[in-house]
């Protein structure tokens, strides 16, 4: 679920794994394996994602998409 997040937003925010890893001071692998679900970014940098990425709250970011009845 984050991990979709990430790259939804990443892509919406048109920016490559590259260019996102570097206004994150972190590598493209880091970016890689945070949009597989490999690993997960620590709440800094769910902070610096949900500040790169504009109105979006970290808890948008990790929270799970409510169900719709």
């Amino acid at each position: 679920m984050l991990n979709e997040k990430i790259v939804y937003y990443r892509k919406k925010n048109m920016l490559t794994q590259e260019e996102l890893a570097y206004q994150l001071n972190v590598s493209r692998q880091t970016v890689t394996k945070w949009e597989t679900g490999t690993i997960y970014p620590n709440i800094e940098y769910l902070i610096k994602l949900s500040n790169l990425f504009g109105a979006v709250s970290y808890t948008h970011l990790t929270l799970p998409p409510t169900s719709r009845v």
